[in-house]
């Protein structure tokens, strides 16, 4: 790192009152860290070699978990990575050092690959376990702001994260090297999934829980309405019709025949005709009435897709059939 002393990104006059704080002073602050942290990431880019490519074959080779460890700040940020690339097809759990010194390092078998964080590459509590992890003799990756480090000098692979300076002002706080070290564990994540062809349906299994795992494994069969559908005849008239759509309440009558599905008439098509020609019209015939062929999807189609064709076609509800085109449901937006 260079000289704590040197000139910072920004800075904000000290106040006894933080309402003597001008908005625009804090505003400018943030924008001239984001700007900062932006360049770096920029420049970590061109710090990115063959030895990138050399982690990601090691962790594919393995045969174990990518066990992560750091101390601090690196070690927050390694819980991160080591969900990260858990969440996404790669084994992976985080290693705190201090308890790894006490007994955890038997948490280690022989096809493990370890990523040890450290920015400085000489943190104490990594360099204790330096000789024992040698010993194990794991595949070792690590990630360091200094590349002529005692860790970089005993790991088979070596990721630089260096900065010119930290964001903080006084260049002492981890800030964009913390940065640095987040992006870095996700180029590794992306990369592996990539090269396992990770797909939605993946990530899903390994997040079913909250509104992401629901759209990500919900079929439409799941949340489509199949009981007491509101269906009529062809020959029924406008005014059975409305009887059968006030009770399904949803807005809605599908007109069927002999089980095949002819059309749709909503309410929205029931002000229309009525506006339109109110005389006479409440006993005129549905299959006069109705929108005919209507938009459809199968019942096994997830319901990401369902939900990406209502907004496509800008409709609220979509027909649900099974495999031979039969009415098995009725889908409507609010239901995901």
């Amino acid at each position: 790192m260079s000289d704590p002393s040197s000139t910072s990104p920004s800075s904000i006059p000290t106040s006894s009152n933080a309402q003597d704080i001008r908005s625009e002073v804090l505003i400018e602050s943030a924008r001239n860290t984001l700007s900062t942290q932006a360049k770096a990431l920029a420049s970590l880019a061109s710090q990115v070699t063959e030895e990138f490519a050399k982690a990601v074959r090691m962790i594919l080779a393995s045969e174990g978990r990518t066990i992560i460890c750091g101390m601090g700040k690196s070690g927050l940020i390694g819980k991160k990575i080591a969900a990260t690339l858990a969440s996404t097809g790669t084994p992976s759990f985080f290693l705190h050092p201090g308890e790894a010194f006490h007994g955890d390092l038997g948490m280690i078998q022989a096809q493990d690959t370890l990523i040890l964080i450290s920015y400085s590459g000489e943190t104490e509590e990594l360099m204790r376990l330096l000789p024992s992890l040698k010993n194990f003799g794991n595949p070792s990756i690590a990630i360091v702001g200094n590349m002529n480090s005692s860790l970089a000098k005993h790991c088979d692979c070596v990721l630089d994260i260096s900065v010119d300076r930290e964001v903080c002002p006084n260049n002492l706080a981890p800030t964009t090297s913390t940065t640095m070290t987040t992006a870095m564990g996700d180029a590794l994540a992306v990369a592996l999934m990539e090269c396992r062809h990770f797909q939605p349906q993946d990530f899903a299994r390994f997040h079913p829980g909250g509104s992401l795992g629901r759209k990500l494994l919900t079929r439409v069969k799941d949340l489509m309405h199949s009981k007491n559908l509101p269906v009529c005849a062809p020959e029924a008239s406008l005014k059975e019709a409305i009887t059968v759509m006030t009770h399904g309440r949803m807005g809605v009558v599908l007109i069927q025949d002999n089980g095949h599905l002819l059309g749709i008439f909503t309410d929205g098509d029931l002000r229309r005709a009525m506006l339109k020609d109110s005389v006479g019209m409440i006993d005129k015939k549905m299959s006069e009435l109705m929108t005919p062929n209507p938009k459809t999807i199968n019942e096994n189609v997830m319901i990401v897709e369902a939900e990406e064709q209502m907004l496509r076609d800008k409709i609220t509800l979509l027909v649900v059939t099974d495999d031979e085109n039969a009415l098995t449901g009725v889908l409507e937006i609010y239901d995901r």
